[in-house]
């Protein structure tokens, strides 16, 4: 698995990755789902399901996102694979920041912060280390800053 995991890596960063990947989204949905968050990213990156509260519907919003560690919180990258637009997720944390995370197969409540400029550049090196493809949407997204968000635990649910 871990030679996967490097060419997965590596690959991330090449032109025509992000596509690929995107059409992926889905079945990430359904993997996370039916393994409770055991697997994900199609067990190539670390990876959690992340749950949050639609700002306009008001109804649970599930997304397959990479995350990082950082202590004992989890930061996760709304890049929207360097789209022009934050991704919904995003949103919706921003005006409700309690979520659900489903990781290892356990469901979590954590509150969510953005992270703000003093910390940031040392969260992307930590983002970079673990997956490279990041700059390459940081790039493309030139125009909006990704945002970076910060996810602490409240309790198990």
């Amino acid at each position: 698995m871990i030679v996967w995991r490097r060419l997965w890596r590596a690959a991330s960063a090449l032109p025509g990755f992000t596509p690929a990947a995107r059409s992926l989204v889905g079945v990430d949905r359904w993997l996370g789902r039916v393994t409770r968050g055991r697997m994900v990213a199609l067990g190539m990156a670390p990876s959690l399901i992340l749950t949050t509260v639609g700002r306009r519907s008001g109804l649970p919003r599930s997304q397959p996102l990479q995350f990082v560690r950082d202590g004992d919180d989890l930061i996760v990258i709304a890049s929207n694979w360097g789209g022009e637009k934050d991704p919904a997720w995003s949103w919706n944390l921003r005006a409700n920041p309690e979520a659900t995370v489903t990781l290892d197969g356990r469901e979590m409540t954590v509150t969510a912060r953005e992270a703000g400029d003093e910390e940031r550049e040392r969260l992307w090196r930590l983002v970079l280390d673990q997956w490279p493809g990041y700059d390459a949407y940081r790039k493309k997204a030139s125009h909006r800053t990704i945002r970076l968000f910060r996810l602490t635990l409240v309790r198990l649910a």
